[in-house]
């Protein structure tokens, strides 16, 4: 058999290496983790309980969402812009610098308000058969969170879920030190039905704490959110319908944005889009490609999606483990996501995004905490699942090559085990709209200017999300990849592809200014530049050559055409780059 194994042979395998997981998970609970477990439950948590109220397509919720006035503050999604000044102006300025989401904002909008519908209409048709889908343990881990924020999505969690498919709703905290998060949380957790708070003895970060929740789980799918969510109803149905037809399936929400500052719910009912990455290992959201949507039936069939953004998903607890659950070799956050998105695809499973469970997510105005292990984890995923593929990604972050990264032995040894594909496989099969950058000896990295040495080709965009449009300029040569990292292609494009979508340099219709533009299938006339062997830039359609040049009335410089001469300002060169 060729590859890794296919999706109705791997629960057999699990069976034979099951126990040996389940004890490794035993293990992180009791011993590497050392966490207090407190359980707390209310009044109906059993199963046991009197029976559900059945209402035509759907079942009663855990708990019953209480009345909220229609004109309160957010009540339906709605943005909020407090007038405010003085005291109360500082007040907010200060919980923005603190959690860099308005928690002055949020502590004043109802726990308990509901989201108008943001999903595509076919999706009230949906039927789904509730004594046969599995039930699933939610885990939220979070770490010195918000008040609001943190209860707003345990409450959104119980108030539309079905109660019979949800066996508990677990709190991982990893070791917070604020004082709201202490006996105040456990007192008003304890009178929540099936909600269990978990505390972690010591700082884990999300990739550990996700795991002591995950090892202590009784439901048969672990779903994974994080801890400033809001539920769209009917958000869970879909993704345990989809496990419960297709057990190797992952599936993601789709993931609507709350503004972190008006707490403006902007969900989209249209097509959702699906996750990439650059060769950076840095996640990018793409449209569903075409090829993909030929594909689908319907449009609320499930898209496969090469990665996830990695903060909310459901997979099935067995295969959960049977894929090795997670790299507890990485630190705090970050790289995680792409890591397991690798490892899904390359060993069998399948990675989907289902158009029908909508999900909100606050995305705070900057990560509230350090990402200082996020290259370390990155290199973990590169290392183990890219094969040779992590040229690439060194070549524009030369200083992960530096980077320690543990032992990757144990996970080299699970894709062995597990019989992964390989990342040729991956690219060909799963993302062939990534483009892969030939990187040929002597012409990729920082692009050097011969008569102004210290001088390299630079862009960096004020929007990260628009990589064209903007002028190129050069700047000091810095060594470290990123924003100087260009490739000079075999189809004469000098091409910027550390980011997504990648951009190619071009010549502004009517000027001699090198901007960027989207690249295209076949290389534009505007796009296409000779590197000659003297090291003169050639651009095909004007008969110029690109030359260094001082800014007037500044002292910066920027690349232009000016007519061909034996001018070392008019030569160029790459150079590796440099940590």
């Amino acid at each position: 058999m060729l590859g890794c194994l296919t999706r109705r042979h791997w629960p057999r395998r699990l069976r034979r290496g099951r126990g040996a997981l389940l004890a490794v998970l035993a293990l992180l609970a009791l011993a590497g983790l050392g966490a207090v477990l407190r359980t707390r439950r209310g009044a109906g948590a059993a199963r046991q309980g009197p029976q559900l109220t059945r209402r035509p397509g759907r079942l009663e919720p855990v708990l019953p969402r209480p009345p909220v006035p229609p004109d309160a503050l957010g009540a339906q999604g709605e943005a909020v812009r407090l007038q405010l000044q003085g005291e109360e102006l500082r007040l907010q300025e200060e919980s923005v610098r603190l959690h860099q989401i308005n928690i002055y904002l949020s502590d004043r909008i109802s726990l308990h308000r509901r989201l108008p519908e943001r999903w595509n209409p076919l999706c009230k048709e949906k039927k789904y058969d509730y004594e046969n889908l599995p039930t699933t343990s939610v885990i939220i881990a979070f770490y010195n969170e918000a008040w609001s924020t943190l209860l707003r999505t345990v409450y959104s969690v119980l108030e539309t879920s079905p109660d019979i498919l949800v066996e508990e709703v677990i709190l991982v905290d990893d070791y917070s030190d604020k004082e709201h998060l202490k006996e105040r949380l456990a007192n008003e957790l304890s009178g929540l039905p099936k909600v269990r708070l978990i505390r972690a003895s010591k700082r884990e970060g999300l990739v550990r704490a996700r795991l002591l929740g995950a090892s202590v789980a009784r439901g048969n799918v672990l779903t994974f959110l994080d801890c400033h969510c809001e539920c769209h109803e009917g958000w869970l149905e879909p993704l345990l319908q989809r496990i419960h037809e297709e057990e190797s399936a992952v599936v993601c929400p789709v993931i609507d944005v709350i503004d972190w500052n008006t707490f403006e719910y902007l969900g989209n009912a249209g097509e959702p889009q699906i996750g990439g990455f650059d060769w950076r290992l840095v996640f990018t959201w793409h449209v569903v490609p075409e090829r993909d949507r030929l594909r689908m039936k319907s449009p609320i069939d499930v898209i496969r999606s090469p990665t996830m953004a990695g903060g909310l998903f459901a997979v099935s607890k067995k295969y959960f483990e049977y894929l090795g659950s997670y790299d507890t070799g990485m630190e705090v956050w970050g790289g995680e996501n792409l890591e397991f998105s690798f490892r899904i695809w390359q060993c069998g499973g399948t990675l989907e995004i289902h158009p029908c469970s909508h999900v909100g997510h606050v995305f705070p105005k900057q990560a509230p905490y350090s990402r200082s292990k996020a290259l370390a984890n990155s290199v973990r995923a590169a290392e183990v699942w890219m094969d040779e593929f992590k040229e690439l990604y060194y070549h524009r972050n030369p200083r992960a090559r530096l980077e320690p990264y543990g032992d990757v032995t144990e996970r080299r040894e699970l894709r062995a085990k597990l019989r992964c594909r390989d990342f040729r496989w991956f690219l060909e099969n799963v993302y062939p709209e990534l483009h892969v950058p030939e990187d040929r000896p002597g012409f990729f990295g920082m692009l050097q200017n011969k008569g102004m040495k210290e001088y390299c080709f630079d862009y960096n965009p004020p929007d990260e999300n628009q990589v064209w449009g903007h002028q190129v300029i050069l700047y000091n040569c810095h060594g470290m990849g990123q924003n100087q990292f260009f490739e000079y292609t075999s189809q004469k494009e000098i091409r910027y592809n550390t980011r997504q979508p990648e951009a190619c340099i071009a010549v502004e219709a009517g000027s001699d200014t090198l901007i960027m533009h989207l690249c295209g299938d076949t290389t534009p006339e505007d796009q296409k530049f000779l590197l000659q062997e003297d090291g003169s830039l050639f651009h095909e359609q004007s008969k110029k050559c690109v030359q260094a040049v001082k800014k007037p009335a500044s002292q910066g410089f920027v690349p232009l055409l000016r007519d061909c001469a034996d001018s070392d300002h008019q030569k160029w060169f790459f150079k590796e780059h440099m940590v």
